[in-house]
């Protein structure tokens, strides 16, 4: 049986996304997994090692230093990240992904991150002698570093909280079917706090929604772009990796308020609730 494009996007195309994902990825990608699935044998374990490979051509045009070579890897980092996105959406669509295979996504993306700051900034180093291009290799790998765990810690604080809500409404009777289970989030809201001080924040969210972009629009993979593509095509290597990591500490410290907002309703709702009980 052939895939078609409409069952890639709708069997591998996440709910919603970051906003470089969805409008400068997944058009491709989505083609490339229809292809590739169609007319090839080829492993998401595959994919992924492709992908590495170009990642670490990117770094090798990166050190060269000049705008050409920036511009070549560049598009190289674009494609490997391309290629990146295909993998698992192949494992998705023919569920053939496997726990090795994500742990190996996974240590490959933050090797070509660590990779290719390193190439670019010492190449800009070499090229100018400015100690800046040295710092700011440095900064690339932290905040990297830094997103992905924050991440990581943010989804546990939030599985957390739906632990409690779930213990303290009731969790679904075993007995019973699940599908009449309703998620905590639906009968409490904890996000009162955020949107009574952000109103306006609901109505970029719903846009977003409706194009299937999340709401956090400087994330790991935006930062990533931004130094890995955007600044080594402008030639504005300095500025635009100083501006992407200033947007993504507001990003984050705006994720952090929110949680912290949200862990205070929650305290008020599970005290009310032993109050009233």
């Amino acid at each position: 049986m052939a895939f078609t494009l409409n069952e890639v996007r709708e069997r591998t195309y996440k709910p919603r996304d970051a906003w470089w994902t969805v409008f400068l990825v997944d058009p491709l990608a989505g083609r490339l997994v229809v292809a590739a699935s169609n007319r090839t044998s080829i492993t998401p374990n595959q994919v992924t090692w492709a992908a590495f490979v170009l990642g670490l051509g990117s770094a090798a045009c990166f050190v060269m230093g000049d705008w050409s070579w920036l511009a070549a890897g560049a598009v190289m980092y674009h494609l490997s990240f391309v290629l990146d996105c295909v993998d698992g959406k192949i494992a998705r669509l023919k569920g053939t992904g496997t726990v090795f295979g994500g742990w190996l996504d996974y240590v490959f993306d933050r090797i070509r991150v660590l990779a290719c700051a390193v190439a670019l900034m010492w190449g800009q180093y070499r090229l100018t002698g400015q100690d800046l291009y040295l710092i700011l290799g440095i900064l690339v790998v932290f905040l990297d570093m830094l997103r992905y765990v924050d991440a990581f810690q943010v989804a546990k604080v939030r599985r957390a909280m739906r632990r409690q809500l779930d213990e303290a409404i009731g969790g679904p009777d075993e007995e019973h079917d699940e599908e009449h289970h309703v998620e905590p989030e639906e009968l409490i809201d904890l996000q009162r706090g955020f949107r009574s001080r952000f109103s306006w924040y609901l109505v970029a969210r719903d846009w977003l929604r409706d194009h299937r972009v999340r709401t956090h629009l400087m994330s790991g993979i935006e930062f990533q772009m931004a130094v890995f593509i955007v600044g080594p095509l402008l030639g504005l290597v300095v500025p635009v990796t100083l501006a992407a990591a200033g947007l993504l500490l507001v990003f984050e410290v705006a994720i952090m308020y929110k949680l912290w907002l949200s862990s205070r309703d929650l305290t008020k709702v599970l005290s009310g609730m032993r109050a009233g009980g």
